[in-house]
């Protein structure tokens, strides 16, 4: 899965500080970049920026100059937006989206870890043996 190789490098510089909390994941077509609460962003492999974004503040920015609703797989994402790489060409039009996209994934419960297959099929077997 190809992506912006470029833009990854810096986002990464912008989450120096927050390294920690901030994780990397190939998905949706690019590489994403999640902390506790979500995908905030991610250097899209069709050219460009998705970025998370708070639904009541989704029609404001597609408002501005070099954004369009994400379409991904056909399906319309109410919650994020496509930045064209002019609308980040600079560091604070880039630190901007990124900002944009962690205040959005902040709003949202912490994402539930998942159980791994083997644990899941044990607790399947557990209801059914009671």
């Amino acid at each position: 899965m190809a992506y912006d190789e470029k833009l990854a490098e810096r986002i990464r510089r912008l989450m120096a500080g927050r390294r920690r909390d901030v994780v990397e994941r190939k998905m949706m077509g690019g590489l994403t970049f999640m902390t506790e609460r979500g995908m905030f962003c991610s250097a899209s492999g069709k050219s460009g920026l998705l970025v998370r974004v708070e639904p009541d503040a989704r029609e404001k920015f597609l408002g501005e100059d070099h954004v369009q609703p994400a379409d991904i797989g056909g399906r319309r994402m109410t919650g994020f937006l496509r930045v064209a790489p002019e609308g980040y060409r600079t560091e604070a039009g880039l630190k901007k989206w990124v900002e944009r996209g962690l205040a959005a994934a902040a709003t949202r419960p912490p994402a539930k870890a998942k159980a791994s297959r083997g644990a899941a099929a044990k607790a399947r077997r557990a209801k059914r043996d009671e």
